[in-house]
């Protein structure tokens, strides 16, 4: 049976999966790295390559960072434990080994592989990304609240709580990642999902 340390080093290794770039590489495409914000994932994705390379692109992120947790559930290791495997694949995103340990900013890895941990808490993480998207059709805005929201729900419901703490050291990164554009939404000067600029978020 595989222990944890195997488990993590599979988790960072799967979440270091490049989706973007060599979903762009295998269609013929540019990187994705040299248009836009220059960022891996989804939205940079969709604003560069197109919608349906953005959509494959974000399938393919929370695909990645669900493998390892379910997997990790399969072998019977406990939240705790879990929440390590769901954490380190999110970090492979955001440091890949195939990109240099450079990546992106981790939310479609964090949600696939926290809607595998903790499917309540991702959906209520998910929820508060929609509703302020909805309303303010800023990714990054609506990133940075959701990756919060995911421990304080965590920790707040008895039997999630020893994934708690994982849960927040990923929103830490997320938020992290994103320090550029907390830089661009206190100037008011963020792009706004679908009217022009980058804005990229995952």
């Amino acid at each position: 049976m595989p222990t944890l340390p195997a488990l993590t080093v599979f988790a960072y290794l799967v979440g270091s999966i490049p989706t973007g770039v060599w979903l762009a590489r295998w269609k013929g495409l540019p990187d994705p790295r040299t248009a836009g914000s220059g960022n891996i994932g989804a939205t940079n994705v969709a604003r560069t390559l197109g919608k349906r390379m953005g959509v494959l692109t974000l399938i393919g992120d929370a695909i990645k960072g669900a493998i390892p947790v379910l997997v990790a559930r399969a072998c019977g290791l406990p939240l705790a434990q879990l929440s390590v495997v769901a954490a380190v694949a999110v970090l492979g995103h955001v440091g890949s080994i195939f990109l240099r340990f450079q990546g992106g900013k981790g939310v479609a890895t964090g949600l696939g592989a926290f809607l595998a941990l903790a499917p309540l808490a991702a959906g209520m993480a998910v929820a508060v990304f929609a509703v302020l998207f909805a309303l303010t059709r800023l990714v990054s805005l609506s990133s940075i609240v959701a990756a919060a929201t995911l421990p304080v729900v965590m920790g707040s419901v008895a039997e999630l709580r020893p994934g708690a703490l994982a849960a927040a050291v990923v929103a830490v990164v997320v938020i992290a990642k994103h320090r550029a554009n907390i830089g661009r939404l206190l100037r008011a000067e963020e792009p706004r999902f679908g009217r022009g600029g980058n804005g990229a978020a995952a």
